[in-house]
């Protein structure tokens, strides 16, 4: 009884709130794992995180052109940060790793800084492994055009199966 109290207690403070957010399992298929420096957990040591669950996450739709389309592009998913607080993450770099295991370190400042977003959907369709999917990191190339160069092209993991948080 104690141990509940106190917990009760603890979970009221707002610092503590991301060690108290609960992550419900995911009812689909895994399409990104969070793993490393995280507090919420779903499935043994990681955050696992099926498309329904990312889609309830704080996201954009945002049109844009980006080197690995024609012409301007409509992408659509939650933003990184939103997916990053879910898990609980706590840390200084990223690495985004994709399905053929490319792997690229990436701040967390620019979760934090940029309206990053892991997109689901490509011009309102859900992306297939083919077509870059399930999930590619989208920089706001629309709203912020100094990011258009080959340092933020290469963090711009396409196919993204896991982010590994790391200090």
């Amino acid at each position: 009884m104690k141990i509940l109290l106190v917990a009760a207690l603890l979970c009221a403070l707002p610092l503590s709130n991301a060690m108290c957010a609960a992550l419900e399992a995911p009812r689909g298929d895994v399409v990104l794992t969070v793993t490393g420096h995280i507090d919420n957990t779903n499935a043994g040591n990681t955050a696992a995180f099926d498309i329904a669950m990312l889609q309830t996450l704080a996201g954009r739709r945002a049109i844009m052109e980006t080197p690995w389309t024609n012409g301007a592009t409509e992408f659509d998913g939650p933003y990184l940060k939103a997916v990053l607080d879910a898990a609980g993450a706590h840390g200084k770099t990223l690495r985004i790793k994709a399905l053929n295991d490319y792997a690229a370190d990436v701040p967390v400042e620019d979760a934090t800084d940029y309206e990053t977003i892991l997109a689901l959907k490509m011009n309102g369709k859900p992306m297939s492994v083919r077509d870059k999917g399930p999930l590619f990191m989208i920089y706001p190339f629309d709203k912020n055009h100094e990011l258009y160069n080959e340092k933020y092209f290469s963090r711009s993991v396409w196919q993204i199966k896991e982010i590994e948080v790391v200090d």
